[in-house]
């Protein structure tokens, strides 16, 4: 017998990841909607069922049905999961707001902090949306390409929510065999994490165009992990949340898979093309340009040292040679391996 179907969810953006995530709902047997503002996409998903532009190998199930009309998308519909870039959400959300009557449960998962503001995106949400149009917000994040959720490789993610009941709410509308989903209270980390390892990608990526190696890479995942700690424990997160899904996780598969866009682009760099040149080259959101400029401003605010995205800003935003600005990052003064460490743990013991 055929299992029912479940309530509609509305997926906002059809780029990978929001098809991607749109075939975990389906498999669960949830009706999703999933909008995008082209329109001969839209027609492509309803009568082939594919996305080739984003997942050209994918066949999509039926039950995702693709949508133009934004109001109509939203109709009846209480669970939303905002899959835009970063610089999109502000216009995304104004159009929400536009259409929308209900309040909803927005889950985004997107990867960014937005700069000058230096807001992370649930922030950016609460901003936006009035209150009484605005259950909760969840933060879903994590090791996850989209390439591979849509073949139904095993993945694990986390959500975050401020309400943990809406957060674990959301974990059980998309946990699946393939998809595991875990909770985690910190919000702020978890964001934190999903956003900077981004900057780290980037590096990564032109450590291994300029011909670097292995051991360059690792030590820049780990002292880049060290100034994803730095500062999420700064603004408030756990520091623990940076050893789990959302903090090493994310990091390893970001900065070693050919999926990883920001190691794409990091690595074009590394061959010497300009920032202009990988941008059109990539054709898709990087959004760890724009982070960089954030968590660069951020690490001012807060005071925190973070030599990797100070190098990395310089060459992305002030012109700097990609070779030089590695070359500057291991002349760098002698210090302390553990000296991030105890400095996290102090500042933990006196907020105890």
């Amino acid at each position: 017998m055929k299992e029912e179907t479940k309530a509609p969810i509305t997926v906002i953006g059809a780029g990978s990841w929001g098809t991607a995530l749109s075939i975990v709902l389906a498999d669960n047997a949830h009706e999703v909607r999933l909008w995008s503002h082209n329109e001969d996409q839209v027609k492509e998903i309803n009568e082939l069922h594919t996305n080739k532009k984003y997942l050209p190998e994918i066949m999509l199930p039926e039950l995702i049905v693709g949508f133009a009309s934004l109001s109509d998308a939203l109709m009846g519909v209480e669970n939303i999961v905002l899959a835009v870039p970063t610089k999109a959400i502000r216009e995304v959300l104004g159009k929400i707001k536009a259409v929308q009557k209900a309040p909803l449960i927005i889950t985004h998962v997107s990867k960014g902090i937005e700069p000058n503001t230096l807001l992370r995106i649930s922030e950016i949400i609460k901003q936006e949306m009035p209150k009484e149009m605005l259950k909760d917000i969840v933060v879903l994040s994590g090791p996850s390409h989209a390439e591979e959720v849509s073949l139904r490789h095993p993945t694990t993610v986390t959500v975050s929510s401020e309400n943990m009941q809406t957060a674990e709410y959301i974990q059980d509308l998309f946990i699946n065999q393939n998809f595991r989903v875990y909770t985690n209270s910190d919000i702020i980390g978890v964001e934190i994490g999903g956003a900077l390892k981004n900057i780290i990608a980037l590096a990564a990526g032109i450590t291994d165009g300029l011909g670097y190696g292995d051991n360059a890479k690792a030590a820049l995942m780990t002292r880049g992990l060290a100034e994803i700690a730095r500062l999420g424990t700064k603004m408030g997160a756990n520091p623990l949340t940076f050893s789990g899904l959302t903090g090493i996780g994310d990091l390893i598969v970001t900065c070693t898979s050919v999926h990883s866009r920001n190691w794409k682009a990091g690595n074009l760099l590394g061959k010497g093309k300009t920032l202009d040149e990988v941008l059109e080259n990539m054709g898709m959101v990087v959004e760890g340009v724009r982070t960089t400029k954030a968590a660069y401003q951020l690490a001012q605010k807060y005071n925190v040292q973070m030599p990797i995205t100070s190098a990395l800003y310089n060459v992305l935003f002030n012109g700097k040679n990609a070779k030089d600005a590695v070359d500057v990052l291991m002349a760098r003064g002698r210090t302390h391996e553990m000296e991030d460490l105890v400095n996290v743990l102090e500042e933990i013991s006196l907020e105890d």
